[in-house]
């Protein structure tokens, strides 16, 4: 417990978070695609008299393909996909065709080194910084894939709601089984309520069941006397005004909004 917050484990969880966040980079790309492919397969199968065009027959996972350029399409070497080291010494482009490589990944892996050397730095209790360091790349994948695609996929959050209560279950956690039981009841239930009364007033839904299940998840890490304090004071800063006429509005014109960034953001903070 004394060394893990040394400057020695403070940079090694750094180094380690480029690489998870690197892999958070590939859940990112790839994940919502797996669904697509996913639920195309299930539509074919269930309604064969629809004609829906089948998935291509490629695996498409988190492993394969092997990593390559999205503009020519070319093999990247593992010296080219060393996390940010890769991206600077190649300028950011593309070492076969010269195309721009994203700034995203580079932005992605640093954000997760942050979110990895913070709890080791804060946090005395190695078990529970490691589960926070793991908490924080998930919730980064779901911000980044909710803010592009809208989707919450039940496969990232629910491990959040198991592994809180795992962790509490075995002591690691600081919060205790009931309190863990307690704030995912309350994550799930403050936000479905949310929907409900924004379906009653607007006629239309605000928001997925993603975002009830992943609630959900960081009441489950949180527990709920930390869910509470946290979303109490988001909740006064949403209800001053700017985010109850943007919500209004875009049910007005049919706009669809990301919560779950706005969400993920306070539990960060």
């Amino acid at each position: 417990m004394l060394v893990f917050s040394s400057p020695f484990f403070i940079v090694i969880a750094g180094l380690l978070g480029l690489v998870f966040g690197s892999f958070v980079n590939v859940v990112i790309a790839r994940f919502p695609t797996m669904m697509e492919r996913q639920w195309r397969q299930e539509c074919r199968l269930s309604f064969p008299d629809a004609n829906i065009d089948p998935p291509d027959d490629t695996r498409f996972d988190l492993s394969l393909p092997a990593s390559h350029c999205p503009h020519c399409h070319a093999s990247i070497a593992w010296y080219d996909n060393i996390p940010l080291i890769s991206w600077l010494a190649l300028k950011g482009r593309c070492r076969h065709c010269q195309s721009p490589i994203s700034k995203r990944y580079p932005l992605i892996e640093l954000t997760g080194a942050l979110l990895c050397m913070l709890p080791a730095w804060l946090i005395p209790f190695p078990g529970w910084a490691i589960a926070i360091m793991g908490a924080s790349l998930t919730l980064l994948a779901l911000t980044v894939i909710d803010w592009e695609t809208l989707l919450l996929p039940d496969q990232i959050t629910f491990p959040l709601l198991w592994a809180g209560i795992g962790l509490a279950l075995i002591n690691i956690s600081p919060v205790s089984l009931a309190d863990s039981v307690m704030g995912a009841m309350v994550g799930y239930l403050s936000l479905w309520s949310l929907f409900w009364a924004f379906k009653l007033i607007t006629g239309k839904e605000g928001m997925g069941y993603g975002d009830f299940n992943a609630f959900c998840g960081i009441g489950c890490l949180g527990g709920l006397a930390s869910f509470t304090a946290v979303n109490f004071d988001r909740l006064n800063q949403w209800c001053r005004g700017r985010g109850v006429m943007a919500s209004l509005s875009a049910a007005r014109h049919a706009t669809r909004l990301c919560l779950w960034p706005f969400h993920c953001r306070c539990r960060l903070a």
